[in-house]
């Protein structure tokens, strides 16, 4: 609630996501998440609900990347979460932070986003998702919720990076309710022709 007043558009909702919802968002994961060796990166982490789900589906923490902008919330994820890998920064930065901890282009198998995409302007948005697009492995999944009625990907956005969306689910019990939806690179194209 504090991070809220502080800075309302940066901050996804006034209260942290429900098991519901972080047990919906983290089903998106690839099957063998638990088991495989690839990245997966965590943006806009709050309080850290998502993040323990993570782990708690067999992330393993040396495996696991968290990105929040508030320093308050940065704080107590570093706190709750030592061993994992918690940045302080701005989603934006995501691709001078892949380059810094030794991520390269198409390794990453998940991105798990808690961002709050509709009060972003497009421009950040759209640098989000081109380096999310960049970083996914072929098989890899960015999941994201959104409280509004739409997927909060722009369409165009995800024709020109080439990634498909998939409505995945109503967390009606989250406060408020969220949707979550999976988004993959099309196999067949590389050239942004998905949809």
């Amino acid at each position: 609630m504090r991070a809220w007043l502080r800075d309302p558009l940066s901050t996804a909702a006034m209260s942290p996501s429900g098991a519901q919802l972080a047990a919906l968002m983290v089903a998106q994961l690839p099957e063998d998440a638990g088991n495989a060796s690839y990245p997966v990166i965590e943006l806009g982490a709050g309080t850290g609900v998502f993040t323990a789900a993570l782990l708690a589906a067999g992330i393993a923490p040396e495996r696991l990347l968290v990105i929040e902008l508030d320093r308050g919330l940065h704080r107590i994820l570093r706190q709750r979460f030592p061993h994992v890998a918690v940045e302080c920064a701005n989603a934006c930065s995501l691709p001078e932070i892949a380059v810094r901890r030794g991520i390269p282009a198409h390794s990453v198998g998940a991105i798990v986003s808690g961002l709050g995409l509709l009060s972003m302007p497009r421009s950040a948005v759209t640098r989000v998702l081109e380096a999310s697009a960049h970083l996914l492995a072929d098989e890899g999944r960015l999941v994201q919720f959104t409280y509004g009625p739409l997927s909060p990907v722009p369409r165009d956005l995800a024709l020109r990076l080439g990634l498909s969306s998939q409505r995945c689910g109503l967390a009606w019990r989250n406060m408020p309710p969220a949707t979550v939806y999976r988004y993959q690179r099309v196999a067949s194209s590389t050239n942004g022709t998905g949809h």
